[in-house]
């Protein structure tokens, strides 16, 4: 049996900046006004072309939101990358389960159906990053 990996290990630490890389390419579009434009236009362009449907029209509530969301996880990540954590992991990882209910939870009253590639890969990382923990229970929660 192989052995599990450790929350205090250098494998989950990878894990964790893992997932901060993949956070900062993928939300940095999300954190200004104009780069959200873009990302906008190509996520509609890309529901659209794969038959997932298009995004609503952009509008000033919807892009302040938006870079909301990316500024804050930019952060996050940035923290995640500089000064690692095996309990970041944990904490992104039931951050990742919240993302995930409200995504699910947008496909269920009908947004586009776009949003299904980054659902799929929020529960990937959200478990990649919570089982350690789970499987290692006697592991204290300590900032070390």
């Amino acid at each position: 049996m192989s052995r599990l990996v450790d929350p205090a290990g250098p494998t989950y630490l990878r894990v964790v900046r893992a997932s901060a890389w993949y956070d900062l390419v993928v939300t940095a579009g999300f954190a200004t006004p104009w780069t959200y434009t873009l990302v906008h236009d190509a996520l509609s362009s890309l529901g659209g072309a794969l038959g997932l449907g298009l995004l609503p029209a952009l509008d000033p509530w919807q892009t302040l939101y938006a870079n909301l969301m990316g500024s804050v996880v930019l952060v996050w990540a940035l923290l995640r990358l500089f000064r690692s954590l095996p309990v970041h992991g944990l904490f992104d990882g039931v951050a990742r389960v919240l993302f995930s209910a409200w995504m699910a939870y947008a496909l269920a009253h009908g947004a586009s159906r776009v949003l299904w590639l980054f659902l799929t890969v929020e529960v990937a990382w959200g478990i990649v990053q919570l089982v350690p923990w789970r499987r290692n229970a006697a592991f204290p929660v300590t900032a070390r």
